[in-house]
């Protein structure tokens, strides 16, 4: 089994052996089952399980697109509410609604991920309900950014855009092939990222600035680097998604998917709007 940078996609459920499989490159399933006749694949509690309906049925692409389309509709949808909402607040001199719709967005969506990440529910209503916490929690964030940098949010949601759709194309075309050594490159690279970040916020309790939030040259360097960093980790987003179709992973765990999806895409928009607002400042 593969590992992955992202949380999200850790301890995947496995078929049978020599179970057929449809991947993001690859042929679907040719029949209604998955794994070993008249069963439907392994489930992450143990062995195959008769087939009782459609829910049982292996996952395809077609599943994983359509819960990451509805995922990401929604954090939209609230986003863009709660960004308009947010700018109203500000005009009616109001802005500690707004502190109040960011902190708890925010920590709604940690408590719903991590709840997601350990108990490996791959449910439709968790799923979708940490995306409207990430939307109320980023349109908070865009809504105040908007109104010291007009426009950025939108140019934001175009970066990132393109940055998900240029790796889905490297992916698919083979163009960067997710080897053991990438793997184990992206994951050493996010984690020196993170402890830097940690790091930094140490001891900018104690008034020592490293730089690498504060606009300047190093801090645009820093985000440019995370950004490639959250860039190579939807490879190997793909790359395990792909892996848990092959292992014939039962259809509703693309829910789970479209989660794991979902982080590395809030954590990229982020990274890319910070980028903006310190191209506009210089």
């Amino acid at each position: 089994m593969r590992t992955t940078s992202n949380p999200a996609f850790r301890n995947l459920p496995t078929s049978a052996a020599g179970a057929p499989y449809a991947g993001f490159d690859q042929p679907p399933y040719s029949g209604p089952y998955g794994g070993q006749p008249g069963y439907g694949p392994t489930t992450p509690y143990g062995a195959p399980q008769a087939h009782t309906g459609a829910a049982d049925r292996p996952m395809t692409v077609d599943d994983v697109v359509m819960k990451t389309g509805a995922s990401l509709g929604v954090t939209l949808l609230v986003g863009v509410i709660t960004a308009i909402w947010a700018q109203a607040q500000v005009a009616a001199g109001s802005t500690g609604a707004i502190t109040g719709a960011l902190i708890g967005g925010m920590l709604v969506g940690l408590v719903l991920s991590l709840i997601i990440i350990f108990k490996q529910m791959a449910s439709g209503p968790m799923t979708l309900a940490y995306s409207a916490a990430e939307g109320v929690f980023l349109g908070a964030i865009s809504g105040i950014f908007e109104l010291v940098y007009p426009g950025i949010a939108l140019q934001a949601i175009l970066g990132t855009a393109a940055v998900f759709v240029v790796m889905l194309v490297v992916y698919k075309t083979g163009a960067v092939k997710v080897t053991p050594k990438l793997q184990k490159w992206v994951i050493g690279a996010l984690g020196g990222a993170l402890v830097l970040l940690l790091l930094n916020l140490v001891l900018s309790l104690f008034g020592i600035n490293m730089g690498l939030r504060d606009g300047g040259m190093l801090a645009i360097g820093f985000s440019l680097l995370m950004i490639g960093i959250a860039a190579f980790s939807f490879l190997l987003d793909f790359d395990m998604a792909d892996e848990a179709i092959r292992r014939g992973a039962p259809a509703k765990f693309a829910w789970y998917v479209a989660f794991g999806l979902m982080v590395t895409l809030v954590w990229l928009y982020l990274e890319v709007l910070r980028l903006l607002s310190y191209l506009q400042n210089e």
